[in-house]
């Protein structure tokens, strides 16, 4: 049997994709100096959130996922961040490649929310892997399974998925709205000759604040 060995040497952006794309560098290594003629390599990456610390203000942006504090014993569990695939090419006793992730700012999604909650630090991956191997030896070709238990982690600095973000959009980020919505703001933002969206947002926020503010002095809030 093969036995191959994982390590995520690091993780950098993508310069010139055409949406926001990391590369993870790996390496790849047969003990013994065996020869692979290719892998066929299913990688599922995942965050564990429990594997770092967070701020007081990193916590209060994280109270949607994990809830407070007091619970995260419970509900700070490891969860998805990407699946990928690629081909290993031939190599003997190690090789190194990259696996290019393409990578999503939506705040619907779980990983988009995290990622927007942490101002510094590291996010701990873990990388699964499995597929096919396909090898050379003195009876001919081979073919093998990668080991269930092949895996390795890797720490990436927040730096590294902000100059993602800010290579295709700069101090932005995304949210998804339904089509009805996206009208309503649209009507709204017409109707005050606005200059942008979030000119139109802003607007909306601080009507709502005046709104708050009388509703407290007049004893209508609640």
């Amino acid at each position: 049997m093969a036995e191959l060995s994982f390590t995520c040497l690091d993780v950098q952006p993508e310069r010139y994709a055409a949406a926001p794309t990391l590369l993870f560098r790996l390496r790849v290594g047969a003990a013994g100096g065996q020869r692979v003629r290719a892998i066929a390599l299913r990688c599922q990456i995942r965050i564990e959130p429990a594997r770092r610390g967070y701020g007081d203000k990193e916590a209060a942006r994280l109270l949607e996922l994990f809830g407070e504090r007091g619970r995260w014993g419970d509900t700070v569990k490891p969860f998805q961040f990407a699946n990928t695939s690629t081909v290993v090419p031939s190599f003997n006793d190690w090789i190194e490649l990259d696996i290019t992730v393409p990578c999503s700012y939506d705040m619907e999604v779980t990983a988009g929310r995290y990622f927007h909650a942490l101002e510094d630090g590291e996010v701990p991956f873990i990388l699964l892997f499995s597929g096919t191997i396909f090898g050379d030896g003195e009876n001919g070709m081979w073919i093998e399974q990668v080991p269930w238990h092949a895996e390795t982690r890797y720490k990436m600095p927040v730096a590294v998925w902000r100059e993602m973000m800010d290579i295709h959009f700069p101090g932005s980020g995304w949210l998804r709205l339904r089509r009805d919505t996206i009208d309503a703001l649209a009507d709204f933002r017409a109707a005050r000759a606005l200059p942008t969206w979030d000119d139109a947002i802003i607007a909306v926020l601080d009507t709502a604040r005046e709104r708050t503010v009388i509703g407290e002095s007049t004893g209508e809030g609640g």
